[in-house]
């Protein structure tokens, strides 16, 4: 289980408050605030009640817009407010939108935050709401719980004297603070607790995205993008950074403070890599700055004029060299463990810089988005020179391994290289064109060494668009440098006592469910004669619509999930060798003999769909998300294959 760290606040109203309105007073005038870049909070009880159409609570003309409104139960985009539905179905929210202004993005202007009441554990009654500018974050807290934030780019106008009202139907009292309140974090009585494997961060919008690994100490680090909006946040640049979680025994887990929060509005931070350097943890990254500003406003041609004209990069000082900070850099942990510190240095100008130590000993980064190639430093601050130039090619982030005999390189969602450990950078092959890779749905894998010659892989699955759920897995190595999943057997979700559906199944066979996440367990044996194949469709209460089926043909040593029809067989699906997905894998291992299947469906609201996560004969893995699906009844069908011993467990704390 994963312990994570509160989202309890609380606002120090020790200070004056600009301006105070009640419901018998609901209407005053503010003075501009001297500093506008200093932000502002607001903080009002609202008494929440059933309502119809839309009310607007607070207004700020050309500042702030607070109000309540029914949302489309149907409509996930951006908000993914049908995470919560009242129980009539319907999805109230509450939001609130700043009114921004910038000269470089004149089109960037309402930048809304919200939550849908049902969020909340008593919807209807009083509440305390604090909504907090502070230049670099716009966060919505009810009951002094963060549940929503944003990453502004500009600042309100505000007027020389600004008129604000509020609805002294639904708003007893508001006032306003001028400059912005700095939050207290509170401690928890209870600290929360949730299942690591699948899952994702707290709140209704927001999701794991690109994740970095490491194995430091006795000690597995995994650092991950954290993400709301599916990349929508800040106008659609992402403004993304680098969360913590880490674990001695695979068992407890621990959530951080974030390795690298957002601190400045040009802030937005793409993919890297935790290492350890002089024996110290450090976590690089990159500053995706160019997505807000041209590259010429930024520091990128200084760093790429020294780089040329010198052959090395140099190392660039973020509070003394001119333009906006773009480019890679990195943090140090002070302990060894987390409380991270940002170098202030750009150490190269590639934007998702990947540091690792060889197994020689050697500084090394694997140079993506803007950059490519191997390149080598004896100090981390600048110094990098190109030492395979072109290879890997410059992409999605590159993570480099070395198990046993062999070297590789898996790059995001598609790439994975390998060649013998004793043979130069010039000998990678290409993996994936081999139809040999282990891909398995997870997208941006990273993978360490865990110890006791273990490693693992850990990525998102993505939900709706960009970022989704963590999933975790175990690999294996076979003599050929080969490599296998399996699930970690440390974070296999706890299950009840199992239910056997049949003894045997040799023909079409359905079977409901209770539509609650469960484990389908059960065993192949392959005809003698000639190898079959079996497919499992997971389907809703009534028809094919959404339906998904797992399918496996053991003549062709192919898996693959699939639209699921409730006729036949599903269509066959390309794999990534064919131009296809990771939803269809070749040459499975070890199913020319009996094996075993296990297979997780795990649904839930936030994700609007299920997960379908298989394990087959203990050496390869499959995971996909499938939206709007419920699975309500499973349609077993073989041909020239037996399935036994089918059995079905609910999953606890799910």
């Amino acid at each position: 289980m994963l312990e994570l760290i509160t989202l309890l606040w609380m606002f120090n109203t020790a200070q004056p408050a600009q301006s105070l309105l009640t419901a018998q007073a609901p209407q005053a005038e503010i003075a501009a605030p001297a500093d506008p870049t200093a932000g502002f909070t607001v903080k009002f009880t609202l008494d929440l009640k059933k309502f119809a159409g839309e009310r607007k609570l607070v207004e700020i003309p050309n500042v702030l817009s607070v109000g309540l409104r029914q949302h489309d139960p149907l409509d996930r985009n951006r908000q993914n407010y049908p995470a919560c539905k009242m129980p009539d179905g319907s999805v109230p929210v509450l939001e609130a939108t700043v009114l921004l202004h910038s000269a470089e993005h004149a089109d960037w202007k309402n930048m809304t935050i919200g939550i849908p009441l049902a969020l909340l554990k008593k919807p209807e009654g009083q509440h305390e709401v604090v909504l907090n500018f502070s230049g670099a974050r716009w966060t919505m807290y009810v009951d002094g719980e963060l549940l929503d934030n944003e990453f502004p780019f500009g600042y309100p106008q505000w007027e020389k004297t600004t008129p604000w009202k509020l609805d002294g139907e639904f708003v007893t009292k508001a006032a306003i603070y001028l400059p912005a309140i700095t939050p207290e974090k509170l401690v928890a009585k209870q600290p929360a607790l949730a299942p690591v494997q699948y899952w994702n961060p707290p709140g209704h919008n927001s999701w794991v995205g690109d994740v970095a690994t490491c194995f430091h100490k006795g000690r597995y680090h995994v650092f991950y993008l954290y993400d709301r909006r599916h990349h929508g946040s800040k106008f659609g640049c992402g403004a993304h950074y680098f969360e913590h979680l880490s674990t001695t025994d695979f068992k407890t887990w621990t959530e951080h403070e974030a390795a690298t929060p957002l601190e400045e509005q040009w802030e937005t931070i793409g993919t890297g890599t935790p290492f350890v350097f002089n024996d110290k943890l450090c976590v690089s990254y990159g500053l995706h700055t160019t997505r807000i500003y041209p590259q010429d406003k930024t520091t990128l041609p200084a760093q790429w004029a020294a780089l040329n004209k010198n052959g090395r990069s140099d190392a660039f000082n973020r509070a003394t060299t001119p333009g906006v900070p773009a480019g890679s850099t990195y943090a140090v942990s002070a302990d060894g463990i987390s409380n991270f510190k940002k170098s202030q240095i750009m150490f190269h100008p590639c934007e998702n810089p990947s540091v690792y130590i060889d197994p020689s000993g050697k500084l090394r980064m694997m140079a993506n988005y803007g950059s490519s190639g191997i390149w080598e430093s004896e100090a981390i601050d600048g110094g990098w020179r190109c030492v395979s130039p072109g290879f890997p090619p410059g992409g999605d982030c590159t993570f480099f391994f070395r198990w046993g005999g062999f070297d590789y390189i898996i790059g995001g969602f598609v790439k994975l290289w390998s060649k013998p450990a004793a043979a130069p950078d010039t000998a990678y092959q290409d993996v994936v064109a081999k139809g040999l890779d282990f891909y398995d749905g997870l997208c941006v894998p990273a993978i360490s060494e865990i110890g006791g010659g273990r490693f693992l892989m850990a990525g998102w699955v993505g939900i709706r668009g960009w970022g989704g759920n963590l999933v975790i897995r175990e690999l294996l190595q076979f003599p050929d440098g080969r490599i296998g999943s399996k699930w970690l057997k440390e974070i296999m979700p706890e299950t009840d006592k199992p239910a056997t559906l049949a003894a045997k199944i040799a023909e079409a066979t359905p079977f409901p469910t209770d539509g609650k996440p469960f484990l389908l367990t059960f065993d192949v044996q392959p005809a003698a004669a000639k190898p079959g194949k079996f497919g499992i469709a997971f389907l809703p209460a009534s028809g094919a619509q959404a339906a998904c089926e797992l399918q496996v043909r053991l003549d062709e040593r192919c898996a693959q999930f699939a639209p699921a029809s409730l006729t036949d067989f599903a269509a066959r699906e390309k794999s990534l060798r064919e131009g296809g997905g990771a939803h269809a894998i070749e040459n499975l291992i070890d199913v020319d003999k009996p094996f075993s299947v296990r297979v997780i469906v795990k649904g839930d609201a936030k994700i609007g769909g299920t997960l379908i996560d298989a394990e087959i004969a203990g050496q390869r893995t499959m995971v996909s998300y499938r939206p709007d699906l419920a699975v309500k009844n499973l349609l077993f069908r073989t041909e020239g294959v037996e399935l036994s011993n089918v059995r079905i467990a609910p999953l606890k704390n799910q």
